[in-house]
């Protein structure tokens, strides 16, 4: 079992930053870890990927944050941020970090419980 918290979350103007954190009670990554990702879910809307990052150190974005999102993780392999920059209305969300990690073939997902951000015009 992970337990996965995610903190950083909060009310910026237009234009401004962010930094989310996603910290875990074990190591993100490892053999058994499948990627490492922030989802987020609009109001009203389903919940959508934002940044992926593999075991590997691959980055995948959603074409709506590609350029602005930046997903790392940390030395410690405990944590993983979201760096958002010019943050748009649009971007206002409850952000959730997911882990996937394999298990005999089977895909686990473990998510934290969220971090609202609200963007402000």
């Amino acid at each position: 079992q992970v337990q996965l918290v995610e903190s950083g979350g909060g009310l910026v103007q237009a234009g401004g930053s962010l930094r989310l954190s996603c910290t875990a009670s074990r190591s993100l990554f490892g053999y058994r870890t499948s990627a490492v990702s922030w989802h987020r879910q609009r109001p009203g809307k389903q919940r959508d990927l934002v940044a992926t990052i593999t075991n590997d150190g691959i980055t995948n974005y959603s074409d709506s944050v590609k350029g602005r999102f930046a997903i790392t993780r940390d030395s410690d392999e405990n944590t993983v941020y979201l760096q958002m920059d010019s943050l748009e209305p649009e971007d206002t969300a409850v952000y959730y970090c997911n882990l996937v990690l394999r298990y005999s073939g089977v895909l686990v997902d473990f998510w934290g419980q969220g971090t609202q951000v609200t963007i402000s015009s």
